[in-house]
């Protein structure tokens, strides 16, 4: 947009330069009209007659003396006046470069909204079709967790339930994160939610060293959310920690404090950011889960990072 600006200045600015040189050439004819000045000066070469000057003061031409020969004309124009209309051509481009932009902002606009309305359209009906998907799987899940605990425990067994159980987990954390919940607030001891945790995750990571020291306390809150935050970073700790690592687990207070050994972290500030991955494994929603419900049941969250250690520390309402 400044290029045409700037491009259409220089030719109005030279359209400008030629009406006023033919003007004053037409007026040495006959000196007629107040819109110049003239002034008497020695006599020029012919080289210089008709051709526009500037001056400090005017912009003139010569012209010849029709009965003298030893002198010549200056046709003026002062050089305010000249200013003054390069202001109003400056004024009147630069209106319609604002009403070319404005215009042009309307039309992308529209244009954008139609382009966009078939992919918002398809966008909607993918997330109707996950929710779908989603509200279906709970069904069966459930059926496979009831079926297994009527069948002889063994081994196998076992691992498929735990197994089920992951998927269980997958199944609530998606839709926890596709619903807007509002959730209900009731009292239950954080002890339990921590230990429901730790007996999912304990056998599926039992080459970690498990660390659980928490002083159990009634809290008022939401269970199932509660579940999900805990859910979340247990399963952050464990999935990115070393190979003869730890998860220490604690209460100090209102403060729920996790914290697990591991390779380090490039960017802790982003972390709870949606999609956000540093390596190939997850989706990249678990922490922001964790930010989200965090911010509906008033708690404060803050992580750190320190010779390899991760610490999570949750402050409880």
């Amino acid at each position: 947009m400044a290029f045409i600006f700037v491009n259409y200045y220089t030719v109005e600015k030279e359209h400008l330069r030629e009406q006023l040189f033919l003007q004053m050439k037409n007026y040495s004819f006959s000196f007629e009209g107040d819109r110049f000045d003239m002034d008497i000066v020695p006599k020029v070469p012919k080289s210089q007659l008709y051709e526009l000057y500037f001056d400090e003061q005017n912009l003139y031409i010569l012209t010849p003396f029709p009965k003298e020969e030893n002198v010549s004309v200056a046709i003026l124009y002062p050089l305010k006046a000249y200013d003054q209309e390069l202001a109003q051509i400056r004024k009147k481009l630069l209106i319609q470069a604002l009403l070319l932009s404005v215009v042009s902002a309307l039309v992308s606009l529209m244009f954008t909204l139609y382009t966009l309305s078939p992919l918002r359209a398809s966008l909607r009906l993918l997330e109707e079709f996950i929710k779908d998907i989603i509200h279906d799987l709970n069904t069966p899940i459930t059926s496979i967790l009831i079926n297994l605990k009527m069948m002889e425990r063994n081994e196998e067994v076992e691992s498929i339930e735990q197994s089920a159980k992951a998927i269980a987990m997958l199944h609530k954390n998606l839709d926890l994160y596709l619903r807007e919940s509002q959730f209900e607030m009731e009292q239950f001891t954080l002890g339990e939610v921590i230990q429901e945790q730790v007996a999912f995750f304990q056998p599926l990571y039992n080459h970690l060293q498990w660390i659980i020291d928490i002083q159990d306390r009634t809290i008022h809150s939401n269970k199932n959310a509660l579940s999900r935050i805990l859910y979340n970073l247990i399963s952050n700790a464990c999935k990115y920690n070393r190979s003869q690592g730890f998860i220490k687990i604690e209460t100090q207070g209102d403060k729920l404090i996790i914290t697990n050994s591991s390779y380090g972290i490039k960017n802790p500030s982003r972390v709870f950011e949606r999609f956000y991955k540093e390596g190939e494994r997850g989706l990249g929603i678990g922490l922001h889960i964790v930010e989200k419900l965090c911010e509906e049941l008033k708690i404060k969250k803050s992580l750190t990072v320190q010779n390899n250690e991760v610490k999570v520390v949750l402050v409880l309402p």
